[in-house]
């Protein structure tokens, strides 16, 4: 919880004081104007932020960001009280027009990727195994499949898979009944027979990078 309060506190501190030059007609504040305020948690080249569990948006597919963009700012997503990550991310969603969402993906979309950082290690033979299962939908080389709403894996940062897969399999995400996609990755994630496993396949996804 203290993480939680600790996320939110400096996300919606930044959020509300570009807020306010913004009323101030501040020509340094068009960006906020335009609501493009992720890197404030994202950090700036979109590479993710560990101490406060903002993944990398830096390389995500547009049509992925858009629809959770559209699920947090719906509730579809971030509601449920122990998704400690979507809870402190809804607020961000919350506030955004159709055209907000539209520009943000398209600004993002201009951000240069920069391979992840390693921070998971488990049992690489026994995640490849195990991600047979995953790469039905993400594809072996965990490059994602958008046909099946299914995104990229590989390249993302390993604590924030680690942290959604957890999420999933103790149903914090994925439960809502609009949730389409994430009812799907509930029932997926839960062939992963154990924390070790998580572990592990995370580990094996770390190598597709």
């Amino acid at each position: 919880m203290k993480k939680l309060l600790t996320a939110t506190t400096l996300c919606l501190s930044a959020l509300c004081s570009m807020a306010s030059l913004a009323a101030e007609g501040d020509v340094g504040v068009a960006a906020a104007m335009d609501d493009r305020y992720c890197s404030t948690c994202h950090g700036v080249e979109g590479i993710g932020n560990i101490a406060i569990e903002a993944p990398r948006l830096a390389g995500i597919e547009a049509w992925y960001l858009k629809r959770q963009l559209e699920n947090f700012r719906a509730g579809i997503r971030g509601t449920h009280g122990e998704d400690t990550q979507g809870i402190a991310m809804r607020p961000m969603a919350a506030k955004l027009s159709d055209e907000s969402i539209a520009d943000i993906v398209a600004w993002v979309g201009d951000w240069e990727y920069v391979p992840a950082k390693v921070t998971v290690e488990g049992n690489v033979n026994q995640g490849r195994t195990a991600f047979q299962t995953c790469a039905a939908c993400h594809g072996v080389n965990a490059q994602g499949n958008e046909a099946l709403g299914a995104p990229a894996l590989a390249g993302q940062n390993d604590w924030y898979l680690l942290a959604q897969l957890r999420n999933f399999r103790a149903d914090f995400r994925g439960s809502h009944r609009e949730d389409t996609y994430g009812s799907q990755m509930v029932t997926m994630s839960k062939t992963l027979r154990d924390d070790q496993a998580v572990i592990n396949v995370v580990s094996y996804i770390n190598t597709l990078q």
